[in-house]
């Protein structure tokens, strides 16, 4: 009997199990690959807008102007909002935007309203 097993036998170790440590750890790499691709496969596909400015024509209308970020080529759909002094939704029309050839676009849209708006607005882009 060799010295490092008879201290082993003494002091009740055992062998150590490598292989339950290897599955964990290579689960938790592919944990974390998958999570990463995720985040990354979304980024790519957001749409980002931003508002430029609105001019109230008159008490049954308003014009909005935005522009959006969104994949090269991609069709694009945006939710936009006329709102009153209350912040009331008093107008809204969803507009769909053709891809192009250019990440950023700008867009100019007409909103009828009910009531007279003091506001204009993008409430969402997405990719249609």
């Amino acid at each position: 009997m060799t010295t490092a097993r008879e201290l082993d036998e003494r002091y009740g170790r055992t062998p150590r199990r490598r292989l339950p440590w290897i599955v964990f750890g290579a689960a938790a790499v592919a944990a974390v690959v998958a999570l990463g691709w995720t985040v990354v496969a979304q980024q790519m596909s957001a749409v980002d807008a931003d508002d430029l400015g609105f001019t109230v024509v008159d008490a049954h209308s308003v014009d909005l102007r935005f522009q959006f970020t969104a994949p090269q080529g991609a069709d694009v759909a945006c939710a936009v909002e006329a709102l009153d002094e209350e912040f009331g939704v008093v107008g809204w029309k969803l507009i769909e935007i053709p891809g192009g050839e250019h990440h950023t676009k700008g867009v100019a849209v007409r909103i009828p309203t009910v009531a007279e708006a003091t506001t204009g607005l993008v409430k969402a882009c997405w990719v249609a």
